[in-house]
């Protein structure tokens, strides 16, 4: 148990430090290395991948406070943004995560190598939409909030590969769209969370000290590392250079990707 703790302990440092610096949300480490361990410490397969979802969505949540304090500091958060794109934000990521009890594991794992490749191809062709529009509406923002949190509640992330290039697209400035996206995280993370706390409730078999698909052992240990080490990552957005850091990142996701690929591949 030490070991795992341990694990879980460097999993949060350094998904910490990337949600912060880069404003994706350190869901794409998370979901891949937590389903990788939770396989080695005996969990049930046919639900691996549901207990890294909604317990990635977890940390989240506290990665996202701690990396915002930062961002708001450096007056880098378009509140206005927040508040149109939320009502969407919960009714999506929550429909999503109720929805993930009744979604297979084979379904859930192919949608996330899927999207892994995706984020990996955007950072490391610097993939940004040109900026030629204002933000939309109540509307178009609710609209546009809902494909976002459905999508992040079953990646396990929290939104800044969807909401940061939505952003920029709207003509918010790149480190600012970063900054929203670390605002827009936490409806993402609370809501789903809470989904995924819930559809986990009528199954049975899940390892002890689970809230649902929620693991709070591992939820505790990400989250207090990821807590520490999200400012980092938040201050050094707004001092250096990160398209090298991007790169490198986007490599590390290729690797995850691979890797999750391959268990989805007839041994």
């Amino acid at each position: 148990m030490l070991t795992f703790l341990l694990i879980y302990l460097a999993i949060g440092l350094v998904a910490g430090f990337v949600a912060g610096l880069l404003g994706v949300g350190g869901g794409l480490i998370l979901v891949p290395v937590l389903s990788w361990v939770y396989a080695h410490e005996g969990f049930p397969d046919a639900y691996n991948i549901h207990l890294a979802l909604g317990t990635s969505l977890g940390t989240i949540l506290f990665t996202s406070l701690s990396s915002l304090r930062t961002h708001h500091g450096h007056g880098a958060v378009h509140w206005e943004a927040v508040r149109r794109i939320t009502p969407g934000i919960v009714l999506g990521t929550l429909a999503g995560s109720l929805a993930a009890a009744w979604l297979p594991d084979l379904g859930l794992r192919i949608f996330f190598t899927l999207f892994l490749f995706h984020a990996a191809t955007q950072m490391l062709l610097g993939l940004k939409p040109r900026a030629h529009r204002k933000l939309p509406g109540w509307a178009g923002m609710t609209v546009a909030g809902g494909v976002i949190g459905l999508v992040s509640s079953w990646v396990g992330i929290g939104g800044g590969t969807l909401s940061v290039p939505f952003l920029a697209w709207c003509n918010v400035r790149f480190q600012e769209a970063i900054g929203t996206s670390a605002a827009i995280g936490l409806p993402i993370a609370l809501a789903g969370a809470v989904g995924y706390a819930l559809s986990g409730q009528a199954v049975q078999g899940l390892p002890d000290w689970s809230l649902g698909f929620v693991y709070l052992p591992a939820l505790a240990a990400v989250a207090a590392m990821s807590v520490l080490a999200a400012p980092w990552g938040a201050r050094l957005t707004h001092r250096l250079p990160v398209t090298r850091l991007r790169r490198i990142f986007a490599g590390l996701l290729y690797l995850l990707g691979l890797r999750m690929l391959s268990g989805l591949l007839p041994a």
